[in-house]
């Protein structure tokens, strides 16, 4: 399967069917190799997949990601050969272990330790598989070790909420002959004002969850910074705005660092679809 250069992150449970669509028929024409989409609280992701790939002819589909613990390995495993099968090869399993309050809380399973689950659930993706056969599977890894599962057992990584700082140190421990498929925030608003304020509202589910503010803090950001919301610093690392050549110059940084595939996430108001079709347009020739 092959992986271009720059694809599009989207939430997809803020969309009927006909919005998605859409939503594909744009992308696709807009010349994007590939959409990536989450799994939530709302459309199961492998059905969710199943319809995304009816409605484009060339898109390669990734979830980014799956749950690990939404199915079993077995069932994940032969969610991702059907898709495969019928519908020409173009579908990644992007895999993640998720966060504590979507795997307790919402699904009333245990979380186990992050890096045994993943393992673990990999060797489950890959048995009885043809010998030789490399399965279409990514790994949702920001950590050093997760990183470094994600290059002995997958194609590659599918790193969230990272900067260009990130992505190089990613594309070190994964190695020359591993896909990096980064997702980057953008907004084409050349206030600043605007522009972080649609980055802290879009940030805030995140900025209460363990994975992704260790990893922040690894990148070298303090507690103060991701207080209150966020610095202007880090909200202007983690959403890009602008105008197209500003937001451009940063997709590439990610390229620079190592990045084999940038799928970016246009930010906008809720409901506004015109704004995130302007960017799509204005950004597919990055």
């Amino acid at each position: 399967m092959k992986l271009g250069r720059l694809g599009v992150w989207y939430s997809t449970d803020k969309l009927n069917g006909s919005q998605l669509a859409d939503l594909m028929h744009i992308i696709e024409g807009g010349g994007y190799s590939a959409f990536w989409y989450p799994e939530s609280r709302g459309y199961e992701s492998m059905s969710l997949a199943a319809y995304l790939l009816s409605k484009s002819s060339k898109l390669v589909v990734g979830s980014s990601i799956a749950n690990i613990y939404a199915r079993d390995p077995f069932t994940a495993q032969r969610a991702m050969v059907s898709l495969n099968n019928l519908y020409g090869g173009r579908f990644i399993l992007g895999l993640g272990v998720s966060h504590i309050p979507m795997v307790e809380g919402l699904r009333g399973h245990r979380y186990d330790k992050p890096l045994g689950a993943m393992r673990a659930y990999l060797e489950g993706i890959h048995k009885g598989l043809p010998a030789g056969e490399e399965a279409p599977v990514m790994v949702a890894a920001l950590g050093p070790k997760m990183l470094a599962l994600s290059a002995e057992k997958s194609l590659g990584a599918v790193p969230y909420n990272v900067t260009p700082r990130h992505t190089a140190q990613a594309a070190a421990i994964l190695g020359p002959k591993k896909a990096l498929a980064v997702e980057q925030k953008v907004t084409l608003e050349t206030d600043p004002a605007k522009a972080r304020a649609l980055g802290r509202k879009e940030l805030a589910r995140y900025m209460v969850l363990p994975n992704y503010r260790n990893n922040w803090l690894r990148e070298g950001f303090s507690e103060a910074e991701l207080a209150d919301g966020g610095s202007d610093r880090f909200i202007d690392s983690m959403v890009l705005w602008g105008d197209a050549a500003t937001i451009k110059k940063g997709l590439r940084a990610h390229f620079e660092a190592g990045a084999t595939h940038v799928c970016l996430q246009p930010v906008h108001d809720d409901g506004d679809f015109a704004a995130r079709d302007r960017m799509l347009a204005a950004l597919a020739d990055t």
